[in-house]
């Protein structure tokens, strides 16, 4: 997450002083930014090697773990907020992966490439896959093993059990809240167990 701006937004969702658990944290810019603006404590959950080492010269707490395998390793509330930020696309058990979000931490904040933006749909008019600043991938070689939309994750939440507390979609580092299905190219959701 390096567009400075929706860092600044997803931060707003997240209360001063948490305690927070960043799943798949890349390089720990926002947990870095959380615990320098917002006084905010917690980890990084990331795989790959590069971002863990980068995690930790930027001095954010970091664990390596496949996020596959799921949180086993937390205990029920032992964070106030998990951010799931443009993961939830990557994973196979997108469902699991939300339930245990919500089991690990009192609040949860996802986002995610909405696929049902504006554009996306005109290239899907003409017959290819979208390929867009969000979705910068051809569709066969991206890390995306799904899609999904603003719309979709409302049903999805609804689901799991969760209760939306927030929600807008990002277009060029801007709030969307009027019409985020159709206007947005990111999603943004904020949200507790019901």
């Amino acid at each position: 997450m390096s567009d400075r701006a929706v860092m600044d937004m997803i931060a707003e969702l997240v209360p001063t002083g948490s305690r927070v658990l960043d799943l798949g944290c890349g390089t720990g810019e926002l947990l870095a930014h959380l615990q320098a603006t917002k006084g905010c404590t917690g980890y990084g959950v990331e795989l790959d090697d590069a971002n863990v080492l980068a995690c930790a010269q930027r001095g954010v707490n970091v664990i390596q773990l496949n996020l596959e395998e799921g949180l086993a390793i937390f205990e029920d509330q032992s964070f106030d907020v998990v951010l799931q930020l443009e993961t939830l696309q990557n994973l196979r058990n997108t469902e699991a992966m939300l339930r245990e979000t919500a089991r690990v931490g009192r609040m949860g904040v996802v986002s995610f490439p909405n696929f049902a933006h504006w554009p996306n749909r005109l290239q899907i008019l003409a017959g290819r896959m979208p390929v867009t600043r969000v979705l910068p991938y051809q569709w066969y070689d991206t890390p995306n093993i799904r899609v999904g939309t603003y719309a979709d994750f409302q049903i999805l939440a609804r689901k799991c059990g969760l209760r939306v507390l927030d929600s807008f979609g990002v277009q060029e580092s801007r709030q969307v809240r009027v019409m985020p299905n159709l206007m947005a190219s990111m999603a943004v959701f904020k949200f507790d167990r019901d």
